[in-house]
Order: C-alpha cells, then structure tokens, then sequence
C-alpha cells in the first residue's frame, strides 16, 4: 500500500496526521518498513490548553509514548502526549545557536524539554543559558536532559515566566521567545529584561501575505525595532507559516 508522505517521527515513534485514512493499516507497515520505528501513534486532536499538549492513541508497535529523540548531535527524553516538542524545528533550533556570540547570556522563555538551551550550550560558547517552563512534566524531562547531554552552563526554572522572570535579577543580551501564538503579551516583559543592543528572536503565526508585516506591527506596539532577520520556520497549516522575526531595538 502507499504510505503517507507526511508524518512526524520523534525517537522511534511515528505520529500520524488525525485524519489518516486506513490508518490501523498504516501504522502496521510502517512497523514492517522501517526498523527505526518501533511504535505508531495518531493525533486525536489539537494542540490543546496552556502547555499546548496534544493526545495520541497508540495503533502498533511498543505501546509507550515516552522515548529518546536524537537532533543536532543531542539527545532529548520527552513523552508525546505529556510535553509539547516538534522535530520539524531542528534546523532553526540550531541557526539560534549559532547565531549566540561568546560570552553571552541566554533566556528561553518556554523552554519547554530544554532542547533550546541544551542546544545553546552545545553550539555556541555561551556564558549561560536560561530556561523557564510553565509545564512541570516537561521540566522534568529537561532536567533529565542536562544530565543527559551533560551540559553545565543552562539553568532551568518551573513556572509561569510573569512571575518567575521578574524573580531572576539578570538581563540577557539575546531572549528567545519560541510561543508563536501568545509571545506577544509576554514582548512587554522581554524588553525590559533585554540588555541595551541585545537581540530578540520574536516567534509568531501568520498568513503567508501577512508575512512580515502584521508581526512586525505587533512588535511595534512596545517598541521601535531595527529588524535583523525575517525566517519562515515551516507551514502551520493550509496557507498558515510559523516564522521568527529577529530584532533589536
């Protein structure tokens, strides 16, 4: 049968879009055709309340959720249902780490299972690395990711970054905001903790003929930015891209 063209694979879980047809069927060749993939899922659902999870049903294979990702020469433990995490953000995960210059320090907001930072640390020589995560569960699987990777320089905080942040008595030459759909209630709050001259790498949703302009008219509503670098990360959905525009100020 032919197989679907399009379908995430995290470690060695396949995910399959929601509305896969024949999937049961599909799930089992998979297990039959590639020997990386030792479990199939299928979305039941979208993205889902304040930590952006979304829930699997398991079709074939393991029947675990939880699992080993490798990205960028890293090692990641993440569940799929219990964090949220997307592998088709590899290669924009690491332009952000080399775009970090010596000796600087880092925020994450929403690190999330710390794969920014974690990747941060590896690819740049960074002072230090910040993290904040509202989910617990994914915290936790960032902690175990430092040891993991064993990286020295990443500091990690639970909880909500409105009121962790101002908590961290620090500012940060460069913050990365990866929330496309809310980071800009949190712009207010990266500003004032952005080092003069320090660089922000701002994430959000459009429609394709929005792109820039409609994001870079949100950033203006705080500040006046000099706008470094426009990249179209990947298509959300139908005519619909996620992109980071970087800037200072």
């Amino acid at each position: 049968m032919k197989l679907p063209s399009s379908f995430d694979v995290i470690g060695n879980i396949a995910i399959l879009p929601e509305k896969t047809k024949n999937a049961s069927k599909v799930a089992r060749e998979l297990i039959k055709n590639f020997k990386n993939i030792k479990t199939v899922a299928i979305k039941t659902g979208i993205h889902y309340g304040k930590f952006r999870l979304q829930k699997t049903k398991v079709l074939a294979g393991k029947k675990t959720k939880s699992t080993l990702h490798k990205e960028n020469g890293c090692i990641f433990k993440l569940n799929i249902d219990k964090t949220y995490f997307s592998p088709r953000l590899a290669n924009e995960r690491l332009r952000i780490a080399r775009l970090v210059k010596k000796n600087e320090t880092v925020l994450v907001m929403f690190s999330g299972i710390g794969i920014y930072p974690i990747e941060i640390s590896k690819f740049s020589k960074t002072e230090e690395t910040y993290g904040i995560e509202i989910n617990p569960e994914a915290h936790k699987f960032a902690q175990e990711n430092i040891r993991l990777n064993k990286v020295v320089n990443v500091s990690l905080f639970s909880g909500d970054v409105r009121k962790v942040l101002p908590k961290i008595k620090k500012s940060f030459d460069r913050i990365v905001m990866p929330l496309p759909r809310d980071a800009e209630s949190y712009l207010d709050l990266a500003i004032k903790k952005l080092k003069p001259n320090g660089i922000i790498h701002f994430y959000d949703f459009q429609r394709e003929e929005d792109i820039p302009k409609a994001s870079i008219e949100k950033i203006k509503k705080h500040c006046n930015p000099k706008i470094l670098n426009v990249v179209k990360v990947g298509q959300y959905s139908p005519g619909r891209y996620r992109l980071c525009i970087d800037f200072t100020f």
